[in-house]
């Protein structure tokens, strides 16, 4: 349930057809009374559904903090494990098309902040539909943060019924010179970095989190023991966020194998913009995170060389995707 779940364009098109297949009863609107409705959710939780709740962005979702943080993440420690709320929030974070400070923020560290939330950022379509189904199956309240870029992507998705572990993060590709930490679509961008970075003779090894809380720390710490460097890639802010958290973590436990001190990409210290101009040299790309890898290795290349064919614009990922409306 979620505002916009039966529309026309049906939540970034991840909702369309869904009412049709399994009814009104299953899937529908709600109210706009956001914080309501997630109490309903909770609710239906406690009582021993399984409720999804689509909250479209996750600045809908502020002005139900409450229920979130000290309801549904405090349920099963209140009630010594005696009783659970297995709820799944599903919510968009993002840049594109003007969204501006209210529509396109990235929370993430908001909830991965708080003890009793699961917190995953699915970078793929197998994942999306893999972590989803886990999310279902997870006694726990789970916030499953997805990318608004990440609808316009094709991708292969098994069939079936699969699950992907929640904690468990995923090493994209292998390298030996540095290592790339990213979440949802900044893991994307590493990818795309990693090329760059091949060309000048440099092997990026890339790791997709998939889950912010937990967080799968055996295979960050394993990965930058082997190449002595990384650059971590969020699409929050950089204080106080999930790239200060995952730098506090290699620093805490694997000093010894670094070569160069964690480089952290992230948005600069001031709401999300609306104006096109503004948001040019707002937000993190590709070319920040190769820039970042080479100077940790102590090289300087101009961004110009840096640049690859059909790069992403910085308000659309490519021309050919327009955004639901």
């Amino acid at each position: 349930m979620g505002l916009g779940v039966p529309d026309p364009k049906g939540v970034f098109g991840s909702t369309l057809g869904l009412q049709e297949a399994h009814g009104a009863d299953r899937v529908f609107d709600i109210p706009l009374s956001e914080n309501a409705m997630t109490g309903v959710a909770l609710g239906a939780a406690i009582a021993g559904s399984r409720p999804i709740l689509t909250h479209q962005r996750v600045d809908f979702t502020l002005v139900t903090i409450e229920q979130i943080v000290n309801q549904a993440a405090k349920w099963h420690y209140m009630f010594g494990g005696a009783m659970s709320a297995p709820l799944v929030l599903r919510m968009i974070i993002g840049r594109g098309w003007g969204q501006g400070p209210q529509h396109s923020q990235s929370l993430q560290a908001w909830f991965a902040h708080v003890p009793g939330l699961k917190v995953i950022m699915p970078a793929t379509a197998a994942d999306a539909k893999g972590m989803l189904i886990a999310a279902v199956e997870d006694d726990n309240p789970i916030v499953c943060l997805e990318h608004r870029w990440l609808y316009g992507i094709d991708d292969v998705v098994p069939e079936g019924y699969y699950r992907t572990e929640i904690g468990s993060a995923k090493v994209r590709r292998e390298g030996k010179d540095v290592t790339l930490v990213a979440a949802s679509y900044m893991t994307l961008e590493a990818l795309r970095a990693a090329e760059v970075l091949e060309r000048l003779g440099v092997e990026a090894e890339v790791i997709d989190l998939r889950s912010i809380r937990p967080l799968d720390t055996a295979t960050i710490l394993a990965s930058v023991e082997k190449t002595g460097r990384v650059v971590i890639a969020d699409t929050g802010h950089r204080l106080f966020g999930v790239s200060a958290e995952v730098s506090a973590l290699i620093t805490e436990q694997a000093f010894g194998s670094l070569q160069a001190a964690p480089a952290r990409a992230g948005l600069p210290d001031y709401p999300t913009p609306t104006s096109p101009a503004l948001a040019a040299d707002y937000y993190p790309t590709y070319q920040t995170l190769a820039s970042l890898a080479l100077r940790s290795l102590g090289r300087e290349v101009p961004s110009a060389d840096l640049a690859v064919d059909n790069a992403a614009s910085h308000d659309q990922p490519d021309p050919s995707f327009t955004g639901p409306f």
